[in-house]
């Protein structure tokens, strides 16, 4: 069940993160969105990777890998 309950909770992050691609693109339209949403979303990612690394947990790393990249390009355009 609990197993079950974390590739669940992979496939929302995942999710969740793509609903960052919007403002990636509005900021290359030149609609800039804030810096500080992407920065917190890096950092915090940054933390639970590596909590995740340290308890061998994957869909924790996997979904948080991704907040790192996706939150870095959203920052990058916000500039």
């Amino acid at each position: 069940m609990i197993e079950t309950l974390g590739w669940i909770a992979l496939i929302a992050a995942i999710l969740l993160w793509f609903a960052f691609i919007d403002q990636i693109r509005l900021n290359l339209e030149g609609q800039k969105g804030s810096l500080i949403i992407p920065i917190v979303v890096v950092v915090n990612c940054l933390l639970w990777t590596a909590f995740g690394i340290g308890k061998r947990n994957w869909q924790l790393v996997a979904a948080n890998a991704l907040g790192i990249v996706i939150g870095a390009v959203t920052a990058f355009t916000a500039i």
